[in-house]
């Protein structure tokens, strides 16, 4: 038995002996990225974006920009912007013109005839610039993280600590967390004050794992608590600002909202699992990080209480030399906590899928739900 794990970065191999390979060489296509309107949204975006990191100072503008420039999906700006377009009339859906209802939330051919249309078409100027804003703390966390792990590299590019002194990264990461609030507060106070919250609940999460670091009896609903407050509440936010910009219904925000926090979940989970079972190559970062960091994540909690618990607790509890972090990936990798980690984020993406139930069909609905699949694409026993 294989079983095959689409991942951001390639295709993870579980084997039915329980060891794991990875190929790296193959990238499974993001099926937001491709469709019809998209790209041209992205493009808005990035000019946002860089619209948004200049400063009067050019040293400022460089390193607000560093990373912005390196690239990325901008998933959190297009989920914001396509969430702002799952309203009845938006284009290709059934009161515009679109298929029946019932026809389901598929991309690329399970439509039930219903056209896709052009997503792009439905986003507002205000969706834009709040997907952005969630985007610049984003990356403004990402020059503060680097500094606290002391990496070398992001986005295959030096990291702004790196380059620029750890001081000089603190304050841009800084500048670009003023940047978004000032974007928050150009679409009112309700967008405002949920990006303060968000941004607080960020930093709540990251210090709550730091307070755990190197306990081998870390509860795993600190872990859940933990990943909730770093990942999934901006991307719940993002979601949740491109209701709010729309004007839709309540109840159609907060189903946005949630759909965002399942999948904001989902996806930290599965970055855990790859932490564990893709190779420092393939990862641009050596395997086992979070755990030689004394950061324990699902994979190896859920590895703790089986046939190897024992050893991978002796192991851990402190920094690891690299025979010691070998033979703990290997228990980690051997045992069931993978597959375990795999199955909740399963749920997870369910649980995103079943957020969108109450909404009307539309293209960017169908999108979503499709984003939301992808986490676990070729994930197959």
């Amino acid at each position: 038995m294989v079983i095959r794990r689409w991942g951001p970065v390639g295709l993870v191999r579980f084997r039915a002996d329980r060891r794991v390979t990875y190929r790296g060489a193959v990238v499974a296509p993001h099926p937001l990225l491709d469709l019809p309107g998209v790209p041209a949204l992205r493009e808005r975006v990035e000019k946002r974006l860089l619209a948004a990191v200049e400063s009067d100072d050019p040293t400022m503008t460089e390193m607000a920009s560093h990373l912005v420039k390196a690239g990325g999906k901008r998933l959190r700006p297009v989920l914001a912007a396509l969430a702002s377009a799952t309203g009845p009339g938006a284009a290709g859906s059934e009161t515009a013109g679109g298929g029946p209802s019932g026809a389901g939330r598929e991309v690329g051919g399970g439509g039930a005839g219903r056209d896709v249309g052009d997503v792009g078409e439905a986003v507002s100027d205000d969706a834009v610039t709040g997907g952005v804003a969630c985007e610049l703390v984003h990356v403004g966390s990402l020059h503060h993280d680097d500094v606290i792990d002391e990496a070398s590299t992001r986005h295959g590019v030096e990291s702004v600590n790196t380059r620029w002194g750890n001081l000089r990264a603190i304050l841009s990461g800084d500048f670009l967390l003023a940047r978004a609030s000032e974007l928050a507060a150009s679409l009112g106070t309700e967008v405002a004050t949920l990006l303060a919250a968000t941004i607080g609940r960020l930093c709540e999460g990251e210090v709550r794992e730091l307070q755990v670091a190197y306990q081998v009896d870390r509860a795993e609903a600190d872990y859940v608590a933990a990943i909730e407050g770093k990942t999934a509440a901006l991307y719940s936010t993002a979601c949740r600002i491109g209701g709010l910009v729309a004007g839709f219904p309540r109840h159609h925000v907060d189903a946005l909202t949630g759909f965002g926090l399942h999948y904001g979940m989902a996806f930290q989970v599965v970055d855990d699992v790859l932490d564990v079972v893709a190779t420092a190559d393939e990862l641009g970062k050596p395997a086992g990080h979070d755990m030689a960091e004394g950061i324990y994540n699902l994979p190896v909690l859920r590895t703790m209480p089986g046939p190897d618990g024992d050893e991978l607790r002796g192991l851990l509890g402190a920094p690891l030399d690299p025979q010691a972090r070998a033979r703990a990936l290997e228990l980690v990798r051997r045992g069931d906590g993978v597959a375990q980690s795999i199955a909740e984020a399963r749920r997870y993406v369910d649980a995103a899928d079943h957020a969108l139930d109450p909404l009307p069909p539309s293209p960017a609905c169908d999108a979503l739900g499709a984003a939301a699949r992808h986490l676990l694409a070729g994930v197959a026993p």
